[in-house]
This record gives structure tokens, C-alpha cells and sequence, in this order.
């Protein structure tokens, strides 16, 4: 038969709740045999498509019959469930009974589709089981007498590349093993059960069977669903009579493969840990996508020499004739529809177009049953020999040394051995009658209780119905509560339970529920120390449940409490049906975590959903803790972009700004804590697993290295917390000093750090400071320095005397750079001392964004060493320990409360609405540091207009005791203006003046009055309720100078208004909103009181509520302002003579008023 390619067919589901309550967008289109998918990062570019055998449409267009049965709508291009049975599961049923190996196998991500394609759920049957009952429909109708046929079934799940029998009860240690026929080559498992059925139904209750099995495992904790494969394998022999009375047996094996989530290795981010190599949850799908790519290459002739890597993991070995071998193969490949799982249906889809050139050679497996027989026989003979031999003698000069050889001669003697034991199995099973096989079969099926079967009970009778993560799998295991009492316990326990339950924190004697005439109660097994939650509360005595109450036992056993006899008692809030989310949820939520979505940004509900999945995974690891008493206790730990490391000059803060999930590990005996990412921590749980079965397989883990140990780390720094420096100062070119808050995860006070920010040159060199510039924008498109200096610090807890240094990084010189200051050790009072250059070769407005609403975060390390513990806790075991160390932090917690507080009390000003300070509290602390550097700057700026103030002052002081023959009042008017036009830089100060000069070349007179009085003294005179103020509006700083410019203007108009550049006239109120009288007369006592009104943090809001009282103040001066303004239209009358020394003393001690 010539070479046929595998044939691929992609199918796209419906939205689920999840993606739903995101408000998923649909990024998947299909038109015939194209797929297509949209990146939603980028809308404008152009979407990716591919083209397979079939594509199935399943996201929309459909509707539910009375059976519960789903079809297309009118005109919809639906793919229901029996549509694709005819697409491929036909071909799969057509070839088996022609004698071909078929496979199929179903692949994607988790949650995307797979099981409903291949199994289907309720009335929507799936691939697998219409195949099984179309088989035996077209052998009923059969009426060939010299045809019969004999179905096999085996059902087995490939975990952590262990190989589990579903169907059997007794799986050995380390799971079965998996051989290599030496004459054909291929792989098989060893001891695997293969069951005789001789109807759909039969193969039905062994498919029940095999998945309670997996349902148990999973709850023991024996395995993740989600990680495992499970491969169904139906043998289909049709033994044909001829005219001669030989018999000719034609064979087919069908493989049918529903493979373990695809999620991508990095999709957890699991990175950086030092057992991720030892790790084997991505193993056999990693391998398997090596087998496809060298088959691939292989068929493609792109490669001639190609090694196929089938040995590279169990499940590429068992598909090994199904995938280049001599197998029709068919694989379907499950697509999310959702722009959230872009990256996952995008590896998906090319996943699905590699294997389409995938070549096999299929044909028909026909041989005469003589033959078969007779050929298992002289095999036998020949491995008989062979191990009398002392097995195959290796060669000398194959560069092995003798130990090698030997440990070589006895794995081959181990292989040859099992090898014949399977073909004797073989012999006898071709000696016993099919009738005789299936008869003993048929009497152990019907011995099958799989929990849930008995559906009349269900509706008379009080039980509790299983819920498991993966959807297959809840509502297998069913226990019914007889009246009276049923208890839950361990099969060991003496008497045993009614209700036998294994796995974590499962005490021998762990609950007892009470059934008097449907009113059912619940009550923990005193002095068990068992842990039971009733809709996630813990339980305290004794209860009563009602209808849809969720019950755990131990940290696995999830239940739903059914109640047909008291229905009235369930909450009318719960959903119509109880899952596994719901649970989960619910338990999440009396933790204190919010699981509402309404409201959240997309970030927001990632991080919700990470919560979700990884809260059920810390209650299982600090169970395993407990049980093995590892003295390690684990919690989620949610840290804030205020409270992670990062700092870049040139972007914002608020970038980052992604609450990340991470778990903290603490050793109970020292007091060492560790921090791992979310993908860290599940990989490691995924080996805590594995430890913890070998326990159960009774395997001595007490002396395993402690490399090896997924509970030990190696002793790292450990972040104290984190202090924002706030960087507005730097728009200013001034200087900033302060002492932060360091500030914990939780929002909690660790301790203080003092630091230095201050412009300087290329070496470090403060700058002088008449580089002060009032607008930001001066500084643009030119080189940048400043220097960020760690002076020391104050830790308050001593378990971090041991060492402290701090980190943060930064953008220097265009590139990212980390800096850390040296380990200061043996002082909870470390002096750093450590100053660090940045430059920004040419500063740009993302980099004033930056410094006007950025920070640099810095974070503060303690160094942790492993030391001895006290000796009276090495008398108690791990949860005594955690107890502990949960009073002691809840001790702790109470007494920063008090603090708090005491502190708000002192402050009437605090506010009262921040948030509860558990994981994001130092978003608070961030806030204040960012009000602090702000009444900082406002300080140093009003200090910059005092110092000219004073000079401004001094000038007209000493104009004014000068002869009236010296008075000359260009230069005195040059000088006033040098001081009120000066922005911090020499040079523009000069620029400027000789601007002034080339304008003002006319002669200067200033404008008569009747009253012989300048117009700013009858300002004074009109505004007679402006008082003494001693509180400046910072906001209305930068008025200021064009205030100084606007009576420049009024000073120096002989006959016309000098106008703006635009042709206005001004800002009518640019002094009206300050009065700086109070300023200029102040006496050092209220400057003094003013340093320290600005300096106090949280007054900002009263000193504009003071601003504002001020402003109606003076109300009646900006009118005399506005007043003067229409005047200066009509030009005063004038003589054309030099104003009198009089006049001029007037007008430039009014300027000076104002200035």
C-alpha cells in the first residue's frame, strides 16, 4: 500500500464561564478546510492560516433538543458530535475491519476540547464511544458462519512516565513496565490487562471503571489529570474459516489517545529553578513533538539521515507504530477560541500542521492462526536457549568495562525472560475457547461497582457526589449515607469505615455523618485532629448540612452533599450546578481573597485566576509538609508593582503595574523564608507529588540527598521590603534628600532608609544652584546626570543583623543596569554610603514623564544563614510548628494594628479610606512618599523665591538711601529685573537683560495720577482688608514671575501697553491670587513656621483649603487690578519730561511690593 499522510482536523469550541467573564474576543475563523486566527496584540496585521483535512466549527450556531442532544441551527456551519464520528471515526471503524492499525489522538491545551471530542459529556456522545457501539452494531450483523470476532479492551494513563493499568486494582511500585518485542520491534506494556467485551455496554462499564480509577488517583493526589495521558486501546481480531478448515486472523489495534494538556513550558514562567531538569511534567509531550518533527522532515525528504527519538519517553514508545509505522493515524487538535489563549492555539495549530506531513506505510495485519501459533512457539524455543546460554555474550572491544557489560548480559537476560512469559501467555490464551475468556470477563463486570451507577436511588435517598478539577472526572464517585451513621475514615482504621477515603490529611477515624429521617449532620472525630470544611469554613463541632453544601475532607476529597429529601434547605443563591471552580471560589473567598470580576481590568482577573489555581495546590503541599513532616509551612504571597524590584528612567511606573502571585516558603525552625514565582512553585509541587508517592509505596525517603529534596532550598537573601524614591525634584535640577519607609509585601513598616538625590555633572559633581529652572521642558534634548546616594539605614527586626544591602535598577546610559551597594553585616544600623552615577545622554519628554510621576524602587535584602534552631522546637512536629509560628504572626500583626491606630489618632488628618493593608498596603506608603517629594519641591522652589525676594529687597533698599542726585533708575531697574527675570543659569539671566535693553530704548515714565500716588499704592489703599498672610499657594508659583513682568510693563509704558507676544494683554490674574507683602517683610520666626508647615506630610490639603480662604480675601485688590488694566487702554498724558526722583521712589518701591 502506497505511504498515506496522517490527517489532521482542527475543531474550535465555545466560549466557556471563564472566558466569558473576560469578555473574551473571538480571534479563530473557518471557511472549508482554512483556519485562520488574529493576533490580538496586533489588530492591523494580517491573520495567520492554515490548512488541514477538516475544520470543524463548534463555537456557535447551534441548538439543544429535548434529549439534551446539540445539532446546527438552521444554516449554521455547526460540527456536532456525530458529524465528526463520520468524518473520522468511520474511517477508524472502516479500517479496523479491513485489518488496518488505526489511531487516533486528540491534542491542545487544557480546557480546550479534547475529552468532549473524544468522550463527549451527557448525551453528547464522543468519538470513542459511538465507534465502540458501531462496532458491535455491524458485527450483530454479521451472518457469516465462518466469521467470528473477538474485542479486547484496555484502558491505561501515562503519569510522570509511569504507566498505570485503569482496569486493574493492584498497580505495581513505579507503575508497569514497558518492553521491546526483540522480533518486530515495537513496544508493549508488561502486564497489562486486556479485558474480552462482547457488547458496547460492557466496554461502557470497563470505560467507567478506568476513569473512576483515575478519579481516585487524582483525589490521593497519585496524579494531576490534566498532566496525564490516557490511551485506550481496543484490539479487533476477525478469525475467518475457510472451505479447508484453516483459520486466518485478521488484527487490528486501535489506539485511542486523549494526550495531556499542551500547555507550553514557559506559560508558568517557570524559570530559574534548580530541580525544573528533574521534572517530568512536559516530558512525553516535548518528545512526542521531536518524534513528529524528525517523521516530518523524514517524509518531507528535507533530511536523509534522521534518528527518530521514539525512546526519548513512554508515550512516544507506546505510539510508536501509530505515528511512522504501520498505523492509519488521524489526529484532531482542540482549539480555545479566546484572545487570551493566543500563544496556546497558535503552538496548537502548528503543531497540528507539522504532523500533517507525517508519512505512515499501513497494512493489513492478516496471518493464519497456525501460523501465529506456531511461530510463538519456535520464538520460545530460541529465548530458552538463550538463557541457558547465560544470555547474549557482548562482544570484546566494545569499548564497556566489566561492570557495564554484566549490568548489559542482565537486562537483556530480564528482557528475554519477560519476553517469553508473554508469549506463553500468548499460547494459553490461543488454547482457551473466546467463549470461556469473555464468560469470566462478563462475571467480573458485572462484580463492577463504579460509585453513581444507581440512578433510581439518587432520587430517594441522601448521598455525596464527587468533584474533581477536571470536569471528566466529578460526578464519578457517588456514596450514599445510610440511616443512622456513616463514617469516613482510612481503610486501616479498625472497625473500618463506611466511606474509605486515602490521601492527605485523612485521619484513621476522621468524620462521622448522621442521617435521622433526612435531616443530615455532620461532627470531626474528637482528638482525630482531622480537617474538614463545610463551604469552606472549617468545621467546629457538630453541624447541620443542607442540600448542595460542599464538604472537604482533607485537602483532596471534594463533595457535594445531594439531598433529594430535603431540596428546600439549599441555598437559592448557589448555581443550578456545583463545580469544582465554585468550590474552590468559595474557599478562596473565606480566605479574604476577592473572586468577583466585576469591575477588573484584564491584569486584575489573571491575577484572580492565578489566585484560584494555586490556593488548592498550598493547601496540598503544606499537607505533604505536615504528613512528612518537613518543618516547612507555604502561603500565597501577592506583591504589588510598588513592592517589586524594577526602576526604569525612561519609562513609567505605571507600566508595571501588575500584582504578582508568587509563594512564600518559611522554615518553621529558624525563621528562613523564600520566595518562589507561581511557575517555580508548581513545578516544584509537581516533584512533592512524586515524593510523596514513593512514601505511599512505603519507599525510605528519609535519607534522599538533600539536593534532591523539592522541600530544600539553599539558604538566598531575602527581600525586607522596598522603598519609592520619587524622583520630581530632578525636573527642577534640584536636590532631594529624605528618609523612606521600607515597606513589606503586606504594607507593613520594616524599617527607614535614607537617601540623596541630586543633579550633578558627568563625574558626580553637584551642580551649582543656579541651575534651577522654573519649566522642565529647558532641560529637553540635553545631556542629563544625577547621582542617587544610599546613605544607611534602620531595620527593626534583628533576625536581618546578619547582613543588609540594598538594590534597584536603572537606566544608564541607555542601558539597564543593576546596581546593589555593599553588605553591611552585624548591625540592624547599616551605613552604606554608596552613591551611583546616572546619565541620560539626552533627556527626553518620556523622561520628565518619568521623573514627574515615576520612581526608582529600591529594595532592601537580608542576608539569611542556616542556623541551628532552638532546641525545643526540634521536640515539635510541622503543624505544631505552624500553629506556632501563626500565633506568633498574628501577635505581631495585632500589635502593628495598635501602633496604626495609635498614629491615626495623633493625625486627624490621616486618611480614613485607604485599603485594608494585607498584600497592598505599601501602595499607601508609595502615595505618601509621593506627597512627601512634592511639599519638598514646593519648599525648595519657595525658598528660591525668597532668596530673590530678600535681593529684590536689598536693591531697593539701597536705591532708596541714595542722594537724589545718584538716583538713576535704568540701572536700578536693570538690576531689579536681573533678579526677577533669573531662572537658576547665568548665561540666559544675561541673554535675557540684553533683550530688556534692546526693547526699552525710549525713555521711561511712568503714568500720572491726581493723587500723585503710583497705581500700586492705591492698590494697597483700596484693599485695605488684605492681611498678613503666611501660607503661599504652591500651585500659583509660577505666576509669579509673569506677575514681575506685568509691572515691568506698568513701570516702564510712557504712553502705550507693551504688549504680549500673542497680542494679549496678560493674565489679568496672574498677581491677584498671591500676596507676597507678608513674604517680603516676613521675620525669620515665620519663615521658620512656614519650613515647617511645608515640610510636614498630609497638610497639603489644608494649606489649599488656607489658599482658597485668602483668595476672597483679597478679593477687592484683583478688582482694583482689573480696574487699572481697562485704564492702561488710554494713554496717561505726560510732558515729556523725566519722572521726578519722587515719582521714581514711588513706583520702584511699589515694584518691589509686588515683586
Amino acid at each position: 500500500m502506497p505511504d498515506e499522510s496522517v490527517k489532521v482536523a482542527v475543531r474550535v469550541r465555545p466560549f466557556n464561564q471563564r472566558e466569558k467573564d473576560r469578555s473574551a474576543k473571538l480571534i479563530i475563523k473557518m471557511q472549508g478546510q482554512m483556519t485562520t486566527i488574529a493576533n490580538p496584540e496586533t489588530p492591523n496585521e494580517e491573520p495567520k492560516s492554515f490548512s488541514f483535512d477538516y475544520s470543524y466549527w463548534s463555537h456557535d450556531g447551534f441548538q439543544e433538543k429535548s434529549d439534551g442532544v446539540l445539532e446546527p441551527a438552521g444554516g449554521s456551519s455547526y460540527a456536532s458530535q456525530r458529524r465528526v464520528f463520520e468524518d473520522l471515526g468511520q474511517g477508524v471503524l472502516d479500517n479496523a475491519f479491513e485489518g488496518y492499525n488505526c489511531s487516533l489522538f486528540a491534542y491542545g491545551q487544557t480546557g480546550s476540547g479534547k475529552s468532549y471530542s473524544m468522550v463527549g459529556y451527557g448525551q453528547n456522545k464522543g468519538i470513542v464511544p459511538i465507534t465502540c457501539d458501531e462496532m458491535f452494531k455491524t458485527m450483530d450483523k454479521n451472518a457469516d458462519p465462518n466469521k467470528r470476532f473477538e474485542v479486547t479492551f484496555s484502558m491505561l494513563e501515562i503519569y510522570n512516565e509511569q504507566v498505570r493499568d485503569l482496569l486493574s486494582k493492584d498497580n505495581p511500585k513505579g507503575g508497569l513496565n514497558v518492553r521491546q518485542n526483540p522480533k518486530l520491534g515495537l513496544f508493549y506494556v508488561e502486564n497489562l490487562k486486556r479485558v474480552p467485551v462482547g457488547s458496547y455496554a460492557e466496554i461502557e462499564k470497563r470505560t467507567d471503571q478506568g476513569t473512576a480509577s483515575r478519579t481516585v488517583a487524582s483525589t490521593n493526589m497519585n496524579a494531576t489529570s490534566s498532566r496525564a495521558h490516557t490511551v485506550v486501546t481496543i484490539t479487533f481480531d476477525q478469525i475467518i474459516k475457510s472451505e479447508s478448515g484453516s483459520e486466518t486472523k485478521k488484527s487490528s489495534v486501535m489506539n485511542l489517545v486523549d494526550l495531556a494538556g499542551s500547555e507550553r513550558a514557559d506559560s508558568t514562567g517557570a524559570t530559574g529553578d534548580r530541580l525544573k531538569e528533574g521534572a517530568n511534567i512536559n516530558k512525553s509531550l516535548s518528545a512526542l513533538g521531536n518524534v513528529i518533527s524528525a517523521l516530518a522532515d523524514l517524509s518531507m525528504g528535507t533530511k536523509k539521515k534522521i534518528m527518530v527519538p521514539y525512546r526519548d519517553s513512554v508515550l512516544t514508545k507506546l505510539l510508536q507504530n501509530a505515528l511512522g509505522g504501520n498505523s492509519k493515524t488521524i489526529m484532531i487538535a482542540a482549539l480555545s477560541p479566546a484572545d487570551i489563549n493566543y500563544d496556546e492555539t497558535l503552538s496548537t495549530l502548528r503543531y497540528a500542521d507539522r504532523a500533517k506531513k507525517i508519512k505512515n506505510k499501513a497494512v493489513v495485519n492478516e496471518n493464519p492462526l497456525d501460523k501465529l501459533i506456531r511461530e510463538l512457539k519456535e520464538e520460545n524455543e530460541r529465548l530458552k536457549k538463550a538463557m541457558e546460554g547465560g544470555g547474549v555474550v557482548m562482544q570484546e572491544g566494545a569499548g564497556l568495562t566489566p561492570e557495564e557489560l554484566d549490568k548489559m548480559r542482565k537486562q537483556m537476560e530480564e528482557d528475554i525472560r519477560a519476553q517469553l512469559m508473554a508469549n506463553q501467555a500468548m499460547i494459553a490464551e490461543n488454547a482457551q475457547s473466546w467463549d470461556d475468556k469473555l464468560a469470566e470477563a462478563r462475571t467480573e463486570t458485572e462484580k463492577i461497582d463504579v460509585g453513581g451507577a444507581d440512578n433510581s436511588r439518587k432520587s430517594k435517598e441522601a448521598y455525596l457526589i464527587n468533584l474533581n478539577e477536571d470536569p471528566m472526572l466529578s460526578g464519578v464517585i457517588c456514596h450514599f449515607l445510610n440511616s443512622g451513621e456513616t463514617s469516613v475514615g482510612r481503610k486501616d482504621a479498625s472497625p473500618v469505615p463506611n466511606i474509605c477515603l486515602s490521601g492527605l490529611s485523612i485521619q484513621k477515624q476522621h468524620a462521622v455523618i448522621f442521617n435521622k429521617k433526612g435531616v443530615i449532620e455532620i461532627e470531626s472525630v474528637s482528638g482525630s485532629g482531622s480537617k474538614t470544611k463545610i463551604n469552606g469554613i472549617p468545621l467546629t463541632g457538630r453541624k447541620a448540612l443542607c442540600h448542595k453544601d460542599r464538604i472537604l475532607f482533607g485537602s483532596n476529597h471534594m463533595y457535594v452533599l445531594m439531598n433529594p429529601l430535603k431540596p428546600e434547605t439549599a441555598d437559592n443563591s448557589l448555581p443550578k450546578e456545583i463545580t469544582w471552580e465554585y468550590a474552590q471560589k468559595e474557599i478562596a473567598q473565606v480566605k479574604g481573597f476577592a473572586t468577583g470580576s466585576a469591575g477588573l481590568s484584564k491584569e486584575q482577573q489573571i491575577v484572580q485566576e492565578q489566585v484560584l489555581e494555586i490556593l488548592p495546590m498550598v493547601s496540598e503541599v503544606n499537607a505533604v509538609s505536615e504528613e512528612l513532616n518537613k518543618q516547612k509551612s507555604f502561603e500565597v504571597v501577592l506583591i504589588s508593582a510598588a513592592a517589586q524590584e524594577g526602576g526604569d528612567i525612561t519609562q513609567s511606573h505605571a507600566s508595571n503595574d501588575l500584582v504578582l502571585v508568587t509563594v512564600k516558603m518559611k522554615n518553621l525552625l529558624n525563621g528562613n523564608t523564600w520566595l518562589w514565582e507561581r511557575g517555580k512553585f508548581i513545578t516544584r509541587r509537581y516533584l512533592i507529588q512524586e515524593l510523596y508517592q514513593k512514601f505511599l509505596d512505603g519507599e525510605n525517603i528519609s535519607n534522599i540527598p538533600k539536593e534532591q529534596d523539592p522541600f530544600w532550598e539553599p539558604t538566598e537573601d531575602v527581600l525586607i521590603g522596598t522603598s519609592n524614591l520619587f524622583l520630581q525634584s530632578l525636573s527642577y535640577c534640584l536636590d532631594f534628600e529624605d528618609t523612606l519607609n521600607i515597606s513589606d509585601y503586606k504594607g507593613q513598616e520594616e524599617g527607614h532608609l535614607k537617601v540623596k538625590l541630586e543633579p550633578c555633572d558627568n563625574k558626580g559633581k553637584p551642580i551649582d544652584e543656579e541651575a534651577f529652572v522654573d519649566d522642565p521642558h529647558e532641560l529637553l534634548n540635553k545631556p542629563y546626570h544625577f547621582k542617587l546616594t544610599v546613605e544607611n539605614a534602620n531595620i527593626h527586626k534583628s533576625r536581618f543583623s546578619k547582613g543588609i544591602m540594598v538594590k534597584y535598577s536603572v537606566k544608564n546610559n541607555g542601558k539597564v543596569e543593576e546596581v546593589k551597594t555593599p553588605t553591611v553585616k552585624n548591625t540592624l544600623t547599616p551605613t552604606f554610603n554608596h552613591s551611583k552615577v546616572i546619565s541620560i545622554p539626552k533627556l527626553k519628554q518620556e523622561n520628565l514623564d518619568f521623573f514627574e510621576s515615576g520612581c526608582i524602587t529600591l529594595s532592601i535584602y537580608g542576608i539569611q544563614e542556616d542556623t541551628m534552631p532552638d532546641p525545643k522546637l526540634l521536640k515539635l512536629n510541622t503543624r505544631e510548628l505552624r500553629e506556632a509560628s501563626m500565633y506568633q504572626d498574628l501577635r505581631a500583626l495585632t500589635i502593628n494594628q495598635e501602633l496604626r491606630q495609635m498614629e491615626n489618632m495623633e493625625n486627624s488628618t490621616a486618611n480614613a479610606s485607604g485599603r485594608r493593608a494585607t498584600m497592598f498596603g505599601n501602595e499607601i506608603a508609595s502615595d505618601t512618599s509621593h506627597l512627601k517629594t512634592e511639599v519638598v519641591l514646593l519648599q525648595r522652589k519657595y525658598e528660591r523665591l525668597q532668596q530673590k525676594e530678600r535681593r529684590m529687597q536689598q536693591i531697593c533698599e539701597e536705591w532708596s538711601k541714595k542722594p537724589d542726585g545718584e538716583k538713576q533708575f535704568e540701572p536700578f531697574y536693570r538690576a531689579v529685573s536681573a533678579v526677577a527675570n533669573s531662572t537658576g543659569t547665568r548665561l540666559k539671566t544675561r541673554v535675557q537683560m540684553l533683550n530688556q535693553m534692546l526693547k526699552l530704548q525710549k525713555t521711561v515714565a511712568l503714568p500720572s495720577y491726581k493723587d500723585n500716588s503710583s497705581p500700586m499704592l492705591r492698590l494697597q489703599k483700596e484693599a485695605p482688608g488684605l492681611q498678613r498672610q503666611k501660607t503661599m499657594d504652591p500651585s500659583m508659583l509660577s505666576q509669579v514671575l509673569q506677575g514681575q513682568k506685568y509691572v515691568r510693563q506698568m513701570a516702564l509704558d510712557k504712553s502705550s501697553v507693551i504688549e504680549e507676544k500673542d497680542g494679549t494683554q496678560g493674565d489679568q490674574d496672574s498677581f491677584g491670587s498671591v500676596d507676597l507683602e507678608p513674604y517680603m517683610n516676613a521675620d525669620p520666626e515665620d519663615s521658620a513656621d512656614r519650613s515647617k508647615r511645608f515640610t510636614q506630610n498630609g497638610n497639603r490639603t489644608g494649606l489649599l483649603s488656607d489658599i482658597n480662604t485668602k483668595r476672597e480675601v483679597i478679593k477687592p485688590a484683583r478688582n482694583a487690578v482689573s480696574e487699572y488694566s481697562a485704564n492702561k487702554k488710554t494713554p496717561s498724558k505726560s510732558n515729556g519730561k523725566r519722572p521726578s526722583s519722587a515719582d521714581n521712589n514711588k513706583t520702584e518701591s511699589s515694584a518691589c511690593v509686588l515683586q
